[in-house]
């Protein structure tokens, strides 16, 4: 869900330009002692609060400890105060917090995401301070350090620790760090110390990261590669903000084209941001950067540890971090200069956040980008409409690379007609894809088995009554994990074991699962290729992301003959290996009525095809399909890109739906299906603010999924033109709605998913 407003109106002052009036957010003034100020919380206030500066004073953009009734928190220097409150019972800011302050144009990227996206600025500041123990004193550690006074008597280790510590160029080491990189015990350290040849210092725990050396020779680029390159190293030479398309087939190198942008940014003394929409691709990519610039980039994501958060969010903030590869939500960190942001994959649908604070990571780098002036570089193979269409309107710069890198070719893309297949009730690869896969088996190459489902069987059913196991707090089916031996709920997250009687009825060995799950899909490849080594890849089926990395790093050195996988094997990957790709479901997404069915099944089965063959020998995709005369699955397989977006381009045109429309989702919630809706068919009464800007509201009705987590959910969806100026609107319309303390209202700006 959404940051939610529950119990109370909307404030429209809020979803203001400014709503904190008399608050300059381009304001640096220094702040004396006494002086009133106006701080930020994120707590979920509709104000700033009026507080008097500590001792020593503050600048605007500290972040600082104030009290809050009994409480202390955290918030931020926002400007000058208000004077809504008399001095005389103004409290003191308690300290000033060991941070670099947040610079002007942090908090104008904050007003105006909060200002696009219909967010309350307290919530937008969350994501901004997402790094445990900011309040917390320097912490120190005892590191080492080399110094010109030789031992008394050398030995092998002795040799060895001291050439480790010459080798990191000055780099202090920790005792565990420099013991495990020689290869020494610490008692070989301790007496170096003794003998004066290291020597032990007190530094603080959050240290600045390794330098990143541009002038390292980078990888020989292709011509094509080397011309995007020149264009994009020259958009940041110039200074001004830009957006750039690089479109480039699967395989064609980008990522070395971008990173000759990111060597550039790095020249010029600035910051530079990569975003990747999968975790499990960080493990290759950080091994790339390190080969290009010498050392690893600070890496920011949910898999690292807190100690390392804080790190990353302070060094950031200092000029300690030259470059970060994180997910979306490093976006919110505090650059101090930043001059690049690389979206890699900007089609995927993960850099959408669709819990708590709703927001685009590709629109947001754009806008990022255009306050601080730096550039953005847009990466894919299957670009999203939006992006396609920014670039044909000539907003965007576009640079296409129409060739693999090197020797490899694209592989060739063919449909088996499942319809003509002879094939028993509960088996899903097809006697065609099965020999084609024994072909590559017998030579020694990988092949792949893709499916979009996650677990064993997404339906489990009772033959004697026909019950289907649902959730108990959603309406959802629960999906069989054999693996877990539990139902797992793919909503909430709700886990059962797997009964032996029908909850419905008592029968007992009646329940039966009901459709294939990459789980069963491996089942059935270790039936019929019983010699064949097969690895399993699905984002619920490893413990941690260390685990997914070791898991991919492993089949990339050949420790499989059979990849099965879900849609994470189609992000990025490279293996060398890999000569054929079987997709058994490719008519899955064109199923229901989402606007974007057509382009997200076209990106999915080109991506996953384009695993197929990235080395010599040339690769096949083959789609198992039910409807192999869909324009889709006939577009996918002629390979008509252009020819694809066009069509796609014309249609949305024609229905007037983004790119060249406007959509917001409303999402009410609450415990009581009827209060929810009456709020909702009072809402699309009352519909004047959106009439008077040419807009249409449609419903209310049941969300697909109508219930989680126990709350009844109803929706809304307005449509409007392109250059309606749909958020006042929505603010206005949302806003003289009183909601009763349990329900809870959410609002979605270009709405992705309509669950």
């Amino acid at each position: 869900m959404a940051w939610v407003l529950s119990g109370l109106a909307l404030p429209h002052r809020l979803l203001s330009r400014n709503p904190f009036h008399g608050c300059d957010v381009a304001e640096t003034d220094f702040f004396h002692h006494d002086d009133v100020v106006a701080v930020l919380t994120t707590q979920p206030l509709d104000r700033v609060l009026d507080y008097r500066a500590p001792e020593g004073g503050c600048f605007a953009g500290a972040f600082v400890e104030v009290p809050l009734g009994p409480r202390k928190v955290i918030g931020v220097v926002w400007g000058a105060g208000q004077g809504a409150v008399d001095p005389s019972r103004l409290r003191h800011v308690i300290r000033v917090l060991d941070a670099a302050p947040m610079r002007a144009e942090m908090q104008e990227f904050i007003h105006r995401a909060a200002d696009y996206t219909l967010t309350p600025l307290p919530a937008m500041l969350r994501l901004a301070t997402r790094a445990p123990g900011l309040g917390d004193p320097p912490a120190m550690r005892r590191i080492l350090r080399a110094t010109h006074t030789p031992p008394s008597r050398w030995t092998d280790a002795r040799h060895r620790a001291m050439e480790v510590l010459n080798a990191y160029g000055g780099l202090a080491l920790t005792l565990a760090e420099l013991t495990e990189a020689a290869g020494v015990s610490s008692s070989v350290v301790k007496g170096l110390i003794k003998q004066g040849s290291i020597v032990e210092e007190e530094t603080p725990r959050d240290r600045a990261f390794p330098h990143l050396d541009p002038a390292r020779q980078g990888k020989a680029l292709s011509d094509d590669q080397a011309a995007a390159a020149t264009a994009l190293c020259a958009g940041l030479q110039s200074g001004a903000y830009g957006t750039t398309l690089l479109r480039g087939v699967t395989g064609s190198g980008k990522t070395e084209v971008y990173l000759e942008a990111v060597a550039e940014c790095l020249r010029q003394g600035r910051q530079a941001l990569v975003l990747l929409p999968e975790i499990a691709l960080t493990a290759e990519f950080l091994s790339r950067v390190e080969a290009r610039f010498g050392a690893q980039p600070a890496e920011w994501h949910s898999g690292v540890t807190m100690t390392e958060r804080r790190r990353i969010w302070k060094m950031i903030g200092q000029g300690g971090a030259q470059l970060v590869v994180g997910a979306r939500s490093a976006l919110f960190l505090p650059f101090q200069n930043l001059g690049l942001i690389i979206v890699d994959e900007e089609h995927d649908t993960s850099y959408k956040q669709e819990d708590g604070v709703l927001y685009n990571a590709r629109d947001m780098a754009v806008l990022r980008a255009s306050i601080c002036d730096a550039r953005v570089v847009l990466a894919s193979a299957t670009p999203s409409l939006e992006s396609w269409a920014n670039a044909e309107a000539g907003k965007y710069d576009k640079l296409v690379l129409t060739d693999r890198y090197g020797a490899a070719v694209m592989p060739r893309i063919g449909v088996i007609d499942m319809r003509s297949e002879s094939l028993p009730s509960d088996r899903w690869i097809s006697p065609s894809l099965q020999q084609a896969v024994n072909e590559r088996l017998n030579r020694g190459e990988q092949a792949m088995l893709f499916i979009n489902r996650r677990g064993y069987a997404p339906i489990t059913l009772c033959r004697a009554c026909g019950h289907q196991i649902g959730c108990d707090h959603c309406d959802a089916r629960m999906v069989e994990h054999r693996f877990l031996k539990r139902l797992v709920c793919h909503q909430c997250g709700d886990s059962k074991p797997i009964p032996n009687a029908c909850p419905a009825c008592d029968a007992e060995d009646r329940l039966a699962p009901v459709g294939p799950g990459v789980e069963r899909l491996s089942e059935e490849a270790t039936s019929l290729f019983p010699d064949a080594r097969i690895a399993t890849l699905s984002s619920d089926m490893h413990g941690t992301a260390r685990d997914l990395k070791a898991e991919i790093e492993a089949i990339v050195a050949g420790g499989a003959d059979i990849i099965i996988g879900t849609q994470l094997v189609a992000k990025g990957h490279n293996f060398p290996l890999l000569t054929l790709v079987g997709a058994i479901d490719a008519d899955l997404g064109l199923q229901g009525s989402d606007l974007r069915a057509a382009e997200r099944t076209f990106q999915l089965m080109r991506q996953v095809a384009g695993r197929a063959g990235r080395a010599e020998k040339q690769g096949i995709a083959m789609l198992q399909s039910y409807q192999p005369e869909h324009p889709v699955i006939r577009a996918i397989v002629a390979g008509d890109e252009e020819g694809f977006w066009r069509a796609e381009a014309a249609e949305r045109q024609q229905a007037g739906v983004p790119p060249y429309g406007r959509m917001a989702g409303i999402i009410l919630s609450g415990p009581d299906m009827q209060q929810v809706f009456d709020l909702g068919n009072r809402l699309a009464r009352n519909d004047v603010a959106l009439r008077r800007i040419g807009a249409q509201v449609f419903g209310p009705a049941p969300a697909p999924i109508a219930r989680i987590r126990g709350r009844h959910r109803v929706r809304l969806l307005v449509k409007a033109d392109k250059s309606a100026p749909l958020q006042g609107a929505l603010s206005q319309w949302v806003g003289q709605l009183k909601l009763p303390a349990q329900v809870r209202l959410a609002v979605d700006i270009d709405p992705q998913s309509f669950f």
